[in-house]
């Protein structure tokens, strides 16, 4: 089902929930009601409250929209990394130049046609994409400089492999959902408590107040799902995408 019906269906059903609730509420009370001996410390309350869940949303909107430049960023990293291993390898001998340049673009393309979709899908990387990398950190360490200049080049090709798996381990860590479940449960529960709030302030059927009360429950909705939209990095919303790799191994993957 695409994102977007799921998005109008979640909004439709809070809208319609509140309306119906609404409704039959009114039914129920008669017209004997007077909206005007509701309690000032119930509005003071309701004020709050709603104050108190719009930081809290605010605050869950921003914790996974950097969670998802954070994610971004583990993949630039580790795709300068590699390139600047392609790189560097340069002043070695052509077959050992030949060959690490090799278990990179092997690494590359395993990582932007298999381990992307893998990770997007499940939360997890590949165990062949964690070979890839420990036999291209083999042969990398494994090469012994037959020179001065090799020699130089040697520790700087062993810093970038650190890099790249570092960068692979954050990116392990960002590729599930960023928040925890018990925020999830704080965040529904506030959105059902802000809501029903509304019913305290004894809102009658006129046109006005029922478009304001489905407007607010559905405004409710869209955030929640906005939040849950961008809670999975590399899976959902706008997600972290493999274009660094693209941009510097051009044809890999493609």
């Amino acid at each position: 089902m695409p994102k977007w019906l799921v998005l109008a269906l979640a909004m439709a059903a809070a809208c319609s929930v509140v309306l119906i609730i609404t409704v039959i509420r009114h039914r129920r009370i008669g017209d004997a009601d007077d909206p005007s001996e509701t309690p000032d410390v119930i509005e003071y309350i309701t004020m709050m409250i709603g104050v108190v869940y719009a930081i809290v949303l605010g605050l869950a909107i921003a914790g996974v929209w950097e969670a998802r430049g954070a994610a971004q960023d583990h993949v630039r990293a580790e795709a300068q990394a590699l390139h600047e291993i392609s790189e560097r390898v340069r002043v070695y001998p052509d077959d050992v130049r030949d060959r690490i340049r090799a278990d990179v673009d092997a690494y590359v393309g395993h990582v932007v046609t298999t381990e992307w979709d893998t990770m997007a899908g499940s939360g997890e990387l590949t165990a062949r994409g964690t070979a890839l990398l420990d036999r291209l950190r083999h042969d990398v360490t494994d090469h012994e400089p037959a020179n001065d200049f090799e020699a130089q080049a040697y520790q700087p090709l062993l810093d970038q492999v650190a890099a790249a798996d570092n960068a692979r381990g954050a990116r392990a860590d960002s590729a599930g959902a960023t928040m925890p479940g018990v925020v999830w449960f704080g965040l529904i529960t506030g959105g059902v408590v802000t809501i029903g709030m509304v019913f305290a302030l004894q809102i009658r059927r006129s046109p006005r107040e029922l478009i304001l009360a489905g407007l607010f429950s559905a405004l409710i909705a869209f955030l929640l799902f906005l939040i849950w939209d961008f809670d999975a990095p590399y899976g959902r919303g706008i997600p972290a995408t493999a274009e660094p790799f693209h941009a510097l191994f051009p044809g890999i993957g493609k």
